[in-house]
């Protein structure tokens, strides 16, 4: 499917502001296991593997790799982009964020 807000260009130092909603679970420091997995190097990876200390969950074993347009989706709607993750997180709606956050994970 075609991102609808392919128009959104991200911000690698907006999203580093954006993350902390994700830093209070994920590190990017590679090695660093928070309650949930490592996302350092994450982007284009297949889920459930950038962190091989962590558990993942079957679904999210089985949800394609992590391209701009699947990042996008699992940002607005977790468990709507990978049904039965585990991860406790609503989503971010704001299209803007999510493209900043996108950004500031592929810097690192």
């Amino acid at each position: 499917a075609a991102n609808a807000h392919a128009d959104v260009v991200g911000d690698a130092t907006a999203g580093k502001t954006a993350f902390a909603v994700c830093a209070v679970c994920h590190s990017l420091k590679p090695g660093v296991i928070g309650i949930g997995p490592n996302l350092s190097g994450v982007t284009g990876k297949k889920a459930g593997t950038n962190d091989p200390k962590f558990k993942y969950s079957a679904a999210m074993k089985a949800a394609p790799a992590w391209s701009d347009a699947q990042l996008d989706a699992f940002l607005t709607n977790p468990k709507a982009a990978v049904p039965g993750t585990i991860m406790p997180f609503a989503g971010v709606k704001d299209a803007q964020k999510r493209a900043d956050i996108i950004a500031y994970l592929k810097a690192n």
